[in-house]
């Protein structure tokens, strides 16, 4: 299915030998072959695609397993054909349309973004968190022609068409089927939000395109074909999606689970014995607040979606064993550098090296490549970069400006310095929150910390720190101080800090910064 896609002589014997022992390269019987590739005429690369591939490689196969037990890949690429049917004949929906799911990890999110792509219609995933006016700018911008939302979830005030009760909607439609589209709908993904209203990414994408860097992600993170995957991140969000579509290719199970409770991500782990979870870093931190046990299934963790601070990095490696991969990327951008194990013990702070067929830049003020160790802006192209945001303008390579700051050392590793905008003049010295914060989360009795800046008459902005300490840990604000004095100069030194009972984090761990500065 591949040989078109990608030249693997070219790829590396060495990572096709990977992808052999994963199970992506084994052997497709004709029959099962034929079904894939009319699965692909019919939907292009979609879910809809990905699910009906796998159903035909492997009908008998578990694909998800949640609160309401086992679903096969076979039967649930059924329940997704009789869905889109639903909609299509008792809706009126097809391509040109907006469909909305909102739906929390569990079945229903992929019967429900499987039968959308079916019909050809695009496809926002909104943000489970979303609610109220927020929810509504969202609908109203997005031009929503209708909702799919969970029952479970607050009542959302929209006029269209709105559907919740799938069950009903699979049982109702029979055999009935859904014409194929001409053309496959785009997929929008909502950018974090933390600063403001959650804005759409738009994408489709091309296979070509993806095939080279999807497949170097495939040949560095030692999951297999058949394994089960946790996915504890919400599947709305860009690295959730990015790890279903992976077990969709490989012929995952996927464990899902409503809400991330540690001990029982723990019990799930072991009780299915799985090979991978994919979470976020303060997903990781939680789950070092449960006693270990020993997880010997478990060789692949992916943490992504926010910075995975170094101290954390090595904890959850002592932990679990050099299993932990450091996934960089965003919406907009997509997935841009990937740290193995051996990388994060040589260098606990690094999100690695850009995959094959993928670019990233660290541009100094001309737009030219910055040396190692200066700082730059991150910016980023290749197949996994979808052209959502907003254009350097720099050069004929149209790479995509990420918002962060970054540089490489002399190994050629990528590090993270911080956002653009969260980035601190104080007294004219700037100074990157990230540091002060990894820093700090080093201190013992530390369990949580944000650095923000904060407007001052005299130095223009001033450090603010707001520590949440342990149970039981005395921590003082000048001791506080004198622990980042030691390793940092004076000006990164915060000039406040603030104990407080949690940092707000969205659901894939970035700050709220609006809620942490109203208290």
């Amino acid at each position: 299915m591949f040989g078109r896609l990608i030249d693997l002589g070219g790829f590396g014997l060495g990572a096709a030998a990977a992808l052999a022992r994963n199970g992506l390269l084994a052997p497709v019987h004709p029959s099962a072959l034929a079904r894939v590739v009319e699965a692909y005429r019919h939907f292009h690369l979609t879910p809809a695609t990905g699910l009906a591939a796998a159903a035909a490689r492997w009908p008998d196969r578990p694909a998800v397993l949640d609160e309401d037990g086992t679903l096969t890949f076979a039967e649930l690429d059924a329940r997704a054909a009789a869905l889109a049917s639903a909609l299509h004949h008792r809706l009126g929906l097809g391509p040109g349309h907006t469909v909305a799911v909102m739906w929390p990890n569990h079945r229903g999110f992929a019967e429900a973004v499987a039968a959308v792509s079916r019909l050809g219609a695009d496809l926002l995933l909104l943000n489970t968190g979303l609610a109220g006016p927020r929810l509504r700018d969202v609908l109203r911008r997005e031009a929503v022609h209708a909702l799919i939302a969970d029952p479970a979830l607050p009542h959302v005030g929209f006029d269209g068409p709105r559907t919740g009760d799938l069950d009903k909607l699979i049982k109702e439609n029979g055999s009935a089927t859904a014409p194929a589209p001409r053309r496959p709908g785009r997929l929008v993904l909502l950018t974090s939000g933390t600063t403001g209203v959650p804005k759409g990414a738009p994408r489709r994408l091309s296979p070509a395109a993806v095939a080279e860097p999807f497949l170097s992600m495939l040949a560095t993170v030692p999951i297999r074909s058949g394994e089960p995957m946790l996915i504890a991140p919400p599947l709305f969000h860009g690295l959730g999606l990015l790890w279903y579509a992976a077990a969709l290719v490989l012929g995952c199970p996927v464990v899902l689970m409503r809400r991330f409770d540690p001990q029982s991500v723990l019990d799930a782990l072991d009780r299915h014995r799985a090979g991978a979870l994919v979470a976020v870093p303060v997903m990781l931190k939680r789950l070092l607040t449960c006693d270990p046990r020993p997880l010997p299934h478990l060789r692949a963790v992916v943490s992504g979606g926010s910075a995975l601070r170094p101290d954390l990095a090595t904890a959850f490696m002592n932990t679990y064993g050099d299993v932990l991969h450091n996934l960089y990327g965003s919406t907009e951008a997509g997935w841009a550098a990937l740290a193995t194990p051996a990388e994060l013990r040589a260098a606990p702070g690094t999100v690695g090296r850009p995959p094959r067929g993928a670019t990233v830049r660290i541009a100094g003020p001309d737009g030219r490549e910055q040396p190692a160790g200066e700082v730059g802006r991150v910016l980023v192209g290749g197949g996994l970069t979808f052209g959502a945001g907003t254009r350097t303008g720099t050069g004929p390579d149209g790479l995509l400006a990420t918002g962060d700051l970054g540089h490489r050392d002399r190994r050629g590793l990528l590090f993270i310095d911080g956002r653009d905008d969260d980035m601190i003049v104080s007294g004219g010295e700037n100074v990157f929150p990230q540091e002060v914060e990894n820093v700090l989360a080093r201190v013992p009795g530390v369990a949580d910390v944000a650095v923000l800046g904060v407007p001052d008459e005299e130095y223009g902005q001033r450090l603010t720190a707001y520590v949440v300490t342990d149970d039981g840990a005395r921590l003082s604000a000048d001791g506080l101080r004198r622990a980042v004095k030691e390793e940092l100069a004076g000006f990164k030194v915060p000039r406040d800090v603030e104990f407080v009972a949690s940092v707000p984090r969205n659901q894939t761990g970035k700050v709220d910064r609006d809620r942490l500065v109203r208290g």
